[in-house]
């Protein structure tokens, strides 16, 4: 019984991290002319993402969340530039194409991760695997293909650029089990700060933009590190199958929310992108209903 609790505590906790990661689109819909301030956003956002995750270490740890910082290596910084790379492609691409071009290229990210591990880790791909990426490609191909728009292409570009930054992160946690997560992706954060802030420099511009879009970059930030702590939490008692499988509530949620009319933005897909958004769904359900082996796996769109 206590087993079964667990579980579903676990599913409601992973289920609620994608909801609240599945708001990230919306919350950058509504960034006044967001196209032309990325890195005012990557700044604020990675500000926050670093200092709400320190704050959760120290009363999660107390003091010695320090430590945390002195068992950096390799590892930790590749993967801190991994996730910084797919913070930066998520606001390049949601800006230049639909929230569901991105969302779904982000989608791909377990494949991605896959062939990454297989080339780095030494990990072997079963057919169900091989299978499911097969089947994802098919779909990002059909949807380049069938964009006319460069726009649109350089958008598409930009949230698979996002999904190998996410996979490079994912196959540094796996290169050594010991790298602590949180701090990992506080330092991505931190990373794409810095940067940020250079290029702010280099481009003459002023860090600071509108209160409207520092508070909506800061709270999407906030959406990042929540959803990420809770879905540390409910995937240490659910198989990795199941997480990939939860984790299509991130991505259908955020095509929904931009499409609802409540909420003011009325973004429909095309018909090109619903239907290589159903086969990169149907690689993800195709894929977590047949495999059995553990990964780790972050989504922070």
């Amino acid at each position: 019984m206590k087993s079964i609790n667990k579980t579903n505590s676990a599913i409601l906790l992973v289920l609620f991290a994608g909801i609240l990661w599945s708001f990230g689109a919306l919350v950058v819909r509504y960034i006044e002319d967001a196209r032309s301030i990325p890195w005012q956003y990557l700044f604020f956002r990675g500000i926050t993402i670093f200092l709400i995750l320190n704050i959760y270490l120290f009363f999660k740890e107390g003091k010695s969340f320090a430590d945390n910082y002195k068992k950096i290596d390799l590892s930790v910084i590749i993967g801190g530039m991994g996730f910084a790379t797919a913070f930066m492609g998520f606001i390049w691409s949601i800006t230049h194409t639909s929230a569901a071009v991105t969302l779904l290229m982000l989608a791909a990210m377990p494949f991605i991760t896959a062939i990454l591990g297989y080339i780095f880790l030494k990990e072997k791909v079963s057919f169900t695997t091989l299978t499911a990426i097969i089947l994802a490609a098919v779909g990002i191909i059909f949807m380049a293909f069938s964009s006319s728009k460069i726009g649109t292409l350089f958008g598409l570009s930009a949230g698979l650029l996002s999904a190998l930054g996410f996979s490079i992160g994912s196959v540094s946690l796996r290169w050594n089990r010991r790298t602590p997560t949180f701090t990992t992706v506080a330092l991505a954060g931190l990373f794409c700060a810095i940067i940020s802030f250079a290029m702010i420099i280099f481009n003459d511009s002023n860090i600071f933009t509108t209160f409207r879009n520092s508070s909506l970059s800061a709270l999407h930030g906030t959406l990042v590190c929540s959803g990420l702590i809770l879905y540390s939490i409910g995937s240490k008692n659910l198989p990795a199958a199941d997480l990939t499988l939860l984790s299509l509530t991130e991505v259908l949620g955020g095509i929904f929310w931009v499409w609802l009319p409540i909420f003011g933005i009325n973004e429909i897909p095309t018909a090109n992108t619903i239907i290589g958004g159903f086969i990169i769904t149907f690689a993800i359900l195709y894929y977590s209903l047949n495999t059995k082996r553990n990964r780790r796996f972050i989504g922070l769109s």
